[in-house]
């Protein structure tokens, strides 16, 4: 089950962040930077996307203290599109740090393999059981 929503979320990734809005062209010479200046660049992004996920899933009524796995999956999924502009960014900041391709890469991998966790941590401070 958890497989298939995350086969889900990813499709729905692809729909949402592909907005035809133009890349920059101006983009940042990655290797001549070090981890803690990318980090510095990266982590504000990273933050701006989780908490519009965030947002989105402490305002749907389904949200409650004790979600199930499928069920955080699906909380997430149906917040991506209203996040696809910090998604974008997200993806494109990482593209320009770390090279062409990377930003998808880190969103579909790393980054949503931490998000069900984050948000679960998240809707227990900011929602709890009722």
């Amino acid at each position: 089950m958890i497989l298939e929503s995350v086969f889900g979320v990813s499709l729905v990734l692809n729909v949402s962040l592909d907005t035809k809005v133009p890349i920059p062209k101006k983009s940042v010479a990655w290797s001549q930077l070090s981890v803690v200046e990318r980090q510095v660049k990266l982590l504000p992004l990273i933050a701006r996307a989780t908490d519009c996920i965030l947002r989105g899933i402490v305002a749907d009524p389904r949200t409650r203290a004790d979600l199930r796995p499928d069920e955080i999956n699906d909380l997430i999924a149906n917040s991506l599109r209203a996040c696809a502009r910090p998604l974008r960014a997200l993806v494109e900041t990482h593209d320009s740090l770390y090279g062409p391709g990377s930003g998808e890469a880190f969103l579909l991998g790393p980054y949503l393999d931490v998000l069900p966790a984050a948000v679960v941590r998240q809707v227990k401070m900011r929602h709890p059981a009722r």
